[in-house]
């Protein structure tokens, strides 16, 4: 497994185009932005929010765990210019099968709205993390002067 750092989503900021995601280590924060609906599905989790049906992240977890599936993590592992890829990582193990490690290719945006559900640790490959530009600084300045602001975001 290579060299990763644990991270938690931080905040959730709404954009003119989507959502922006930071994603911090406690000591750096690393950004990136994902449409408005993933948005929503991981501030529904992260705010505690109830809903009366399912959401896609809802109904893959439900339809995981029929299965004899858990999440076990997520890990960042490639940035190319403004877009980021990530693999989530799930074991399986029910009457029919023996346990098996499945590795998938997925949007970072799914990962994150999975793995809050599950509450399970997201990494992300200490390469991509250094290569990336501290953003708590940018943080820092949008809580600060936009404190009325509702929802959305998460802080330490």
């Amino acid at each position: 497994m290579p060299d990763l750092v644990r991270v938690e989503i931080i905040a959730l900021m709404p954009t003119q185009a989507g959502c922006a995601v930071f994603l911090g280590d406690g000591a750096k924060a690393i950004l990136f932005y994902i449409d408005p609906a993933v948005g929503l599905s991981i501030n529904t989790v992260m705010s505690g929010q109830k809903i009366p049906r399912p959401l896609t992240h809802d109904l893959y977890m439900l339809t995981l765990g029929a299965f004899g599936g858990k999440v076990l993590r997520t890990v960042i592992n490639k940035v190319d210019g403004d877009v980021f890829h990530a693999r989530l990582i799930l074991e399986a193990e029910n009457e029919i099968m023996e346990r098996k490690i499945i590795e998938l290719d997925a949007r970072p945006s799914d990962c994150l709205a999975i793995a809050a559900r599950a509450e399970a640790p997201i990494y992300v490959t200490r390469e991509v993390w250094d290569s990336l530009e501290d953003r708590q600084p940018l943080l820092d300045q949008m809580r600060s002067g936009k404190p009325e602001d509702p929802g959305f975001d998460f802080g330490d």
